[in-house]
């Protein structure tokens, strides 16, 4: 596969990122440590992929600490993180996207959708949990924290075990090679420290997407009754289990986690299309000042742009929602921001 990286600057430093495919835009955190070009050769990782940009423009990025993105800079707190998956799609371009998030890349995903509404057309997670100290003890937490700082990239069959299932010697090299290309031993262990820390638990009644949350029903890493609370907790969201123990969504059966993922983000475009009318960013926030009584003299001041450019937006506006007044646009706007309450 074809790699291009390109770079968006972020308060943290350089962040490397990458897209391919044609399709609906799909922002993507594959969880903990990456890397971009390594993670092509991890298991099924780089299979996954290709069949995935066969629907969709996949964008996939490293957060600052891991594998292309700058080193220097990665005690990034979770909010931070979220911050950096929004500068990832503000610079490919996407100012809509579906998103897709494994692992610990689930919390940020799923907080990038309740905390982003307007942005977010469908959401899947795999193997994700609320709560990061429900992973394990507060015990054991501590101990896999300090077993990665003191042997990383040494492929302990401990550690790789809890991503795959038996890991073979190979399994465990391949897994061994991937740490170290991605990033520090002090880097993982931060991001392990923050994913066991974080709880989302209060965001997920607040996604408005379509939500799949996928887990396998075995999952090492992630007990599946965790996946089955995050479900629980998000509107309307459908629970898919699958077979299998494997925490990483490319090891295993990863053919029934993809054909999952694209089932439901195409079934979830289909409804949307079927749904309410499509305004660009633009359009609605024209719209909005349309609802708060602005003419479309006022609208131009706001916005700098010129008044005939204003009125195109409205004309836009009243051919897409069906609609021959501003009022009625007032309305369809009011009736918008009433769904998007908590």
């Amino acid at each position: 596969m074809r790699l291009s990286v390109k770079y968006c600057g972020t308060p943290w430093g350089r962040v490397a990122y990458a897209s391919v495919g044609a399709g609906p835009a799909l922002l993507c955190d594959t969880g903990w440590i990456t890397h971009l070009r390594g993670q092509l050769d991890l298991y099924a990782f780089g299979t996954f992929l290709e069949r995935l940009a066969e629907q969709f423009t996949v964008i996939r990025y490293d957060r600052p600490g891991c594998g292309l993105s700058d080193r220097d800079q990665a005690d990034l707190s979770f909010d931070d993180q979220v911050a950096v998956a929004i500068a990832v799609a503000d610079a490919a371009g996407a100012p809509r996207f579906r998103l897709f998030g494994a692992s610990q890349g689930g919390q940020t995903t799923a907080a990038i959708a309740a905390r982003h509404p307007e942005r977010v057309e469908a959401l899947v997670t795999y193997g994700m949990c609320a709560n990061g100290r429900d992973l394990a003890s507060a015990e054991v937490r501590q101990s896999v924290v300090a077993l990665v700082r003191a042997h990383w990239g040494m492929g302990l069959k401990a550690l790789a075990g809890a991503f795959v299932t038996d890991p073979t010697t190979e399994d465990v090299a391949a897994f061994a090679r991937f740490q170290q290309a991605s990033s520090s031993a002090e880097v993982a262990a931060h991001q392990l420290e923050v994913y066991y820390d974080t709880d989302i638990s209060g965001l997920l009644p607040l996604i408005q997407a379509p939500t799949a949350v996928l887990h396998r029903e075995g999952d090492r890493g992630t007990r599946f009754e965790l996946g089955r609370d995050v479900a629980a907790r998000v509107p309307g969201a459908e629970l898919i289990p699958l077979p299998g123990s494997s925490h990483l969504f490319y090891y295993g059966d990863w053919e029934a986690v993809l054909d999952a993922t694209v089932g439901f983000l195409n079934r979830a475009g289909r409804e949307a299309g079927r749904g309410s009318p499509r305004l660009t960013d633009r359009e609605f926030e024209v719209a909005g000042l349309v609802t708060d009584g602005l003419t479309n003299q006022a609208i131009a001041s706001r916005l700098a742009v010129t008044p005939r450019t204003v009125e195109t937006h409205v004309e836009n506006i009243r051919r897409k929602l069906e609609v021959s007044s501003r009022a009625q646009i007032a309305a369809w706007v009011t009736e918008q921001r009433l769904r998007r309450q908590p």
